[in-house]
Order: structure tokens, then sequence, then C-alpha cells
């Protein structure tokens, strides 16, 4: 058996947690060292999880050289200079979703990856959760014919504190690059990137986006219906509709769920999945075995897909920046 690939954690909250508790369910890969801005807090986290290397900033961990690779664990508006950090020094990257705040820095942080010919993944573990793999068979199978819709949404209901990640402009605050990137990747494995883009973007008390509906239309004639919300929680449920069959996925289908297989005739049938962990251990895998096959990107996640959804992201958010006038209409009673 390879040797397990050792990581290294830049950050030190909720995601970082649940990736080093998932990593541990693996035998890919050991966390070796964490990296934070104060000592106190690398301590705590290594601490916790048993974690022998502590930092006490960034630069310490992408130099320290018992780590092969990097996991970039940080709010949106740092994974820019947080990955870029980390390819300098030669380290691959596995960089937490939204990519980065925009399709511009998604760009910029891929050219420096080609440019040293170095791994860089954007850690979107959903794509490849074990209900995920299966729908993607089925589909490339046909067992859904032509696929003519997408639906999919996540709401969570979150506390209006202006310092939240999800409220605060200067942490990347946004409903759509925290919850909506789960719905849009999900449209965007299923059918690409839309060739039309609709959108409804309500602010939230600061400001930032609160809530967004999205609709997508593609050139082969399918659409996509999209909804995300950090002022509630929704069924959280994904649904694909195609021409001969229907999946309908669990509430919460971005998790280790199960589906339900609806063909146009005939009996529904069930599809059920082991179910270990938050679910993270399979996107670790997956960079552990693209490193050792001396991969630059993942076939399941590429790097050009993920600019794509960001140029998504970006052209979803203009929408709430335009100025528009707006019509009323006498409905008849």
């Amino acid at each position: 058996m390879a040797e397990p690939v050792r990581w290294g954690v830049i950050g030190t909250g909720g995601i970082a947690s649940s990736f080093a508790t998932d990593l541990a369910l693996t035998d890919s890969g050991r966390l070796v060292a964490v990296g934070s801005r104060q000592q106190q807090s690398a301590d705590r986290f290594g601490d916790r999880f048993g974690i022998p290397n502590r930092h006490s900033t960034y630069q310490g961990l992408v130099e320290d050289p018992e780590v092969d690779v990097v996991y970039v664990a940080t709010p949106h508006p740092m994974h820019l200079p947080d990955a870029l950090l980390a390819l300098e020094h030669g380290k691959p990257a596995l960089v937490e979703k939204a990519f980065t705040m925009n399709a511009s820095e998604a760009r910029t942080l891929v050219d420096a990856a080609r440019d040293k010919d170095l791994f860089l993944m954007e850690a979107m573990w959903t794509r490849f959760l074990p209900h995920m793999v299966e729908i993607r068979r089925l589909v490339e199978q046909g067992a859904l014919g032509e696929i003519v819709t997408v639906t999919a949404d996540f709401g969570r209901w979150f506390p209006p504190n202006p310092e939240s990640r999800l409220f605060a402009p200067e942490l990347g605050g946004s409903a759509l690059l925290d919850l909506g990137v789960y719905p849009v990747s999900f449209a965007s494995m299923l059918l690409g990137t839309p060739d039309r883009i609709e959108a409804i973007v309500e602010p939230s008390f600061t400001g930032v986006d609160g809530q967004v509906s999205m609709l997508f239309g593609y050139r082969h004639g399918a659409q996509a219906v999209l909804t995300c919300t950090s002022s509630a929680t929704s069924p959280t449920r994904g649904t694909i509709v195609g021409t001969d069959a229907h999946i309908d996925i669990d509430g919460n289908f971005y998790r280790p769920v199960g589906f339900t297989l609806v063909p146009r005739d005939g009996p529904p049938s069930r599809r059920d999945f082991p179910r270990p962990g938050r679910g993270l251990s399979h996107e670790a895998d997956e960079v552990a075995r693209c490193i050792r096959a001396g991969l630059l990107e993942s076939p399941v996640m590429r790097l050009d897909e993920s600019i794509s959804i960001m140029q998504t992201l970006d052209a979803v958010l203009a929408r709430s920046k335009r100025t528009t006038t707006e019509t009323s209409f006498d409905l008849p009673v």
C-alpha cells in the first residue's frame, strides 16, 4: 500500500474541523500540520486532532517539509492569496468552495498551478460522494433519457449576526457563494455551462446577497431551477428529470444520502449507500489518487469547470447590481 499523503491545513474553522475528522477515516492521507494566524488557535486544533506540527503563520505551514499537499480552509476572500502561497512553495492545493471570489481570481489561480505543474482542485466534496458517482453512471448510461430539468435548493437559517461569514462583506458573506454554489455545481455537473441566466437576488440586512433564485437555460433545451437562502431552512433536495425517468435525491442532497430512480413506466427503485462521516473523505481520496498518478487536476472536478462555475456565479450576482425600472401590472380580480 502506498504511503499516506501528508496534509497540511490552512485555517482552523468549522470546515477544517470536518475535513480533519473525515480524513482520519481514510487510508490515503493523514494530517501532519496546521497553520493559523495565532499559535494558540493552531495548538488547540493540533491538540484536538493529534497534529504534530503547529504553525502560527500560513507561511510556516507551506514551508513545512513534511507537508505534501495543502488544504485551504479559510474564508472566500482569502482563497486566492492562501492557495497562491501554497503553490509558490511547490505545494499542491485543495481549495474550499466557492473556489475564489470571482472568475478572474479563479483564472489567476489556475494559471499559477498550470505554470508550476502543480495539482489544484476545488473542494466541491459533494462531487465525489457515492450517490453522485452512481448518478453520473446512470446519466452516462442513458437511464434517464435526455435530461429536461434539474432542480436543487439549499436554504439554511443563520442568526442575523453582522460578523458572521454569511453576512460580513469582508468575509465574503454571500448566500450564493456559501450555499448556492452547491446547486450551481450540481447543475454544472449534469448540464455544463448555461447559455442563458436569469436571477432574482434579494439582499440580506448587511447588503450581501441573502436569497437567490436562478433559472438557467441550455442550448440543448434543458433548464435548471436553483435557489438558495441564508434566512430559512429549505428541503435541500435535488431532482433530475429526464425523458425516460427521473431521480429524486433525499434531503441534504449535497451530503451522503440515497436517491430514488423513478422510470416513466414501471416501479421506482431505491439506491442507498454507506455513510461514513460527513463525506469529505472521498475528496481527500481523490486528491491522493491524482497526486500519486501524477495528475495535475481531477477528471471529476476539472479546473476549467471551476472557472466556468465562478463565471456563472459572477453572472448571477451581476443581476443584483443592475439598475432596473420596475413595471407594475394590474391583475384581474
